[in-house]
């Protein structure tokens, strides 16, 4: 795969991506509705299920756009001969990481500074960015016959989304804090889309150019999902759909699909300055559109998906060792491939591979790195051993035999009916 992908996604957690309040421990939010966290002192879920139950929306879009990321990354060798397929593949780069990086905002909102939250996000961000930077590296080096060196300041390929995610919810506060985080993140993103002199430490364009996407996360709430899962939207969504086919079809021969990675700034992609502005103003508008529209179709049910919702990152970041193993063997370079009977093969070729990288078995083997424990790497929190140790003496006050307990803390049952309290003499007896 070209380095123009240099990762145009994350998808995932992205990818964009279990969204427990504050993330899971892969580093992709999973989806835990906040409804359901509040809803669980009285025992029920959003939905009318058990409390803490996830909800299987979030599950079946993390998946969902999951899948298009590693069809998208197919599509970028292929596409090159193919005006239909550059049209799908500027369709599907408009929203399917704009969606993901909404969800991870979403499942977000409450973080904080907490220990417990801060060691989840080391260890499910920070540290498979780590790994997984590290593999790519000597993976592109060792087979791909680079020159490439490890650099933990310049993500490569698709760990570019690790790094953003992280540099987003440790800024979380901060938006919960500002009157209107909203519009201000649209600034600082068209300020970063004309602003070539910020560079590629920890890919800040893709980050900055983002950011508003994960605000507008933070900022949704649970009705906002159920109006766009409404039937007058998803009616709607079919024609502005076939309408974003059309015009990508329009537009693939004319426009520099580069604008939908945000990776770069206007005057990088030469053009001046102000096009950069009104080009990424666009595109926020139209990624909200289809975003809202690919929202509108995913299934709110349970289906045989859903679970491998929770293992988007896995099934995003090892993927991308499998596609660049075939680039670097040539086997996107075959003539047949470039045909549209090949071009369908690989699609579906790409949706069997994510799926399978998404299952609880290849989860399990990667645990190591996508989900380290690491106990020894923290200190115990204060408050935390206090609290176990009160569970512990509470625990052994109650394993007690009831012999050995003093006579006011047994039960009044082990008592006779007639028998009066403890310490009182009947009256009439000497």
């Amino acid at each position: 795969m070209t380095d123009s992908l240099r990762l145009h996604d994350h998808q995932g957690s992205p990818p964009p991506p279990d969204p427990r309040p504050t993330g899971p421990a892969n580093g992709v939010p999973g989806p835990r509705s906040p409804r359901a966290a509040a809803a669980a002192a009285t025992g029920a879920a959003p939905d009318g299920g058990p409390a803490g139950q996830r909800d299987p929306f979030f599950d079946n879009a993390k998946y969902l756009a999951i899948v298009l990321v590693a069809m998208g990354h197919v599509w970028d060798p292929l596409k090159g001969q193919s005006r239909v397929l550059e049209a799908l593949y500027m369709v599907v780069y408009a929203f399917h990481m704009p969606a993901f990086i909404v969800i991870s905002g979403y499942f977000s909102r409450t973080f904080d500074m907490r220990p417990d939250r801060l060691k989840r996000l080391v260890t499910g961000v920070l540290v498979p960015y780590v790994l997984f930077e590290t593999a790519y590296s000597l993976f592109s080096r060792w087979v791909g016959g680079s020159d490439l060196t490890v650099s933990l300041l310049d993500p490569w390929y698709l760990t570019w989304f690790l790094a953003a995610l992280f540099v987003w919810r440790l800024t979380t506060p901060l938006w919960k804090l500002v009157r209107r985080p909203l519009p201000l993140t649209l600034c600082i993103g068209l300020a970063a889309s004309v602003s070539p002199e910020i560079g590629n430490d920890l890919d800040l364009q893709r980050v900055l150019q983002y950011l508003p996407f994960f605000v507008l996360g933070l900022c949704l709430k649970p009705e906002h999902f159920r109006l766009a899962r409404r039937r007058e939207v998803r009616v709607l969504s079919v024609p502005v759909m076939i309408a974003a086919l059309a015009v990508g079809y329009w537009a693939a021969p004319r426009m520099n699909a580069a604008w939908f990675f945000h990776r770069d700034s206007a005057q990088e992609l030469g053009v001046p300055w102000w096009t950069g502005v009104l080009m990424t103003l666009a595109l926020y508008c139209c990624s909200l559109l289809l975003t809202t529209c690919f929202f509108a179709w995913v299934p709110r049910r349970r289906y045989w998906f859903t679970a491998l919702g929770a293992g988007t990152l896995c099934g995003y970041l090892l993927h991308g060792l499998v596609l660049k193993g075939c680039d670097y063997a040539g086997w996107f370079d075959r003539a047949w491939l470039h045909e549209p009977l090949g071009e369908a093969l690989a699609t579906v070729a790409a949706a069997a591979l994510i799926t399978a990288l998404c299952t609880r078995p290849v989860r399990r083997v990667f645990r190591f790195s996508m989900e380290p424990r690491m106990e020894w790497a923290f200190k115990r929190d204060a408050a935390e051993v206090a609290r176990e140790r009160a569970k512990a003496d509470a625990h052994r006050a109650g394993a007690r035999p009831a012999a050995a307990r003093p006579a006011a803390a047994r039960p009044a049952a082990a008592r006779p009916a007639d028998a009066p309290p403890a310490g009182v003499r009947p009256v009439g007896r000497a």
